[in-house]
């Protein structure tokens, strides 16, 4: 697989980012249930394109995002960005787009002027765990029971690092 190269997503990235975004759909993540046509637009007036980098291989194919938001609109919140989505394509799996997109969404916290980034994550959701804590994310709190899906009970795991110094 040709290197991935990481962007800023772009209003045309709409039709591709829904592709994606319906393709890798899982219980292991999801909270919402599966996408049923007709689907709505992946853009709209919550999730603008700004919000996402995205992750292309040499050839401009979508290979994967992530979302990076603010938590709150509050001005005392401001230092904070927090990771609302991430996708990788079942493909590019296992070649460092994730972590990728990862750093990505860090350096432009950073730059944005953020000193914090957080993110929630399912509990059961153990590769996605593992990928977070290697990138220097800690579990910073658990909602116990957070979610009904697939008639059970799942925590909602809340985790964050710090942007200044190292990871």
């Amino acid at each position: 697989m040709p290197e991935s190269h990481i962007r800023p997503a772009r209003h045309d990235d709409d039709t591709e980012l829904g592709e994606l975004d319906r393709a890798t759909w899982s219980p292991l993540h999801a909270v919402t249930p599966r996408p049923q046509p007709p689907y709505d637009s992946f853009f709209d007036a919550n999730h603008r394109p700004e919000q996402f980098l995205v992750a292309e291989d040499g050839h401009a194919v979508i290979l994967g995002y992530i979302r990076l938001a603010a938590p709150t609109p509050l001005a005392c919140n401001r230092h904070v960005r927090q990771i609302q989505g991430l996708a990788v394509a079942e493909r590019a799996r296992g070649r460092g787009v994730g972590r990728a997109l990862l750093r990505a969404a860090c350096d432009e916290a950073r730059r944005q002027g953020a000193v914090r980034i957080t993110l929630r994550v399912l509990a059961h959701n153990a590769p996605a765990r593992a990928l977070y804590e290697a990138e220097g994310f800690v579990v910073e709190g658990i909602l116990p029971g957070e979610f009904h899906l697939d008639g059970r009970f799942v925590d909602d795991v809340l985790m964050g690092r710090a942007l200044t110094g190292t990871a």
